[in-house]
């Protein structure tokens, strides 16, 4: 069925291009999160274990609020890991220790990453493609990694 929201086709569809490529960072950090938390080792292994646990429960939120976002304006959300990888800016876990110093380093960076990403897209969703409604998730979408970004730099020495 047609999708009649008083933006423009070619509108909506660059909007879901680019929280199609916002749903791949996101989900590769997703992955990077759970492989940070079955795998961190050291005498903080509990305390983070469970820090890196909560992170990635709101980054699962997060990724189904995104897809259905894009669903929401009439289009597509991308689904499968070739997908991801293609879209995605980021990339695959680089550290060689299990430490978590080097998982939150490395998180840190993907994490300001994306809101840097989404600061460069905010005028265009809104100005350009006058999608009032994204732009306002978006900045949601800011502010939970502001936070987020704000507990990674607080445990690094």
């Amino acid at each position: 069925m047609r999708t009649s929201i008083g933006i423009k086709e070619k509108d909506r569809q660059a909007v879901a291009e680019i929280l199609n490529k916002l749903l791949a960072d996101e989900h590769v950090l997703y992955v990077k999160t759970r492989n940070a938390h079955w795998n961190v080792e050291g005498p903080d292994f509990h305390a983070q274990h469970l820090f890196f646990e909560g992170i990635y429960d709101q980054l699962g939120e997060t990724i189904d609020e995104i897809a259905e976002r894009v669903r929401a304006i009439g289009h597509y959300a991308v689904g499968t890991m070739k997908e991801f990888l293609a879209l995605t800016q980021l990339s695959e876990m680089r550290h060689t220790k299990n430490n978590s110093q080097g998982y939150i380093e490395e998180l840190l960076e993907d994490v300001e990453a994306i809101i840097v990403f989404i600061r460069e897209q905010i005028h265009l969703v809104g100005e350009t493609y006058s999608d009032a409604g994204t732009e306002d998730f978006l900045v949601g979408i800011i502010e939970q990694h502001e936070k987020t970004a704000w507990m990674l730099r607080a445990h690094l020495r």
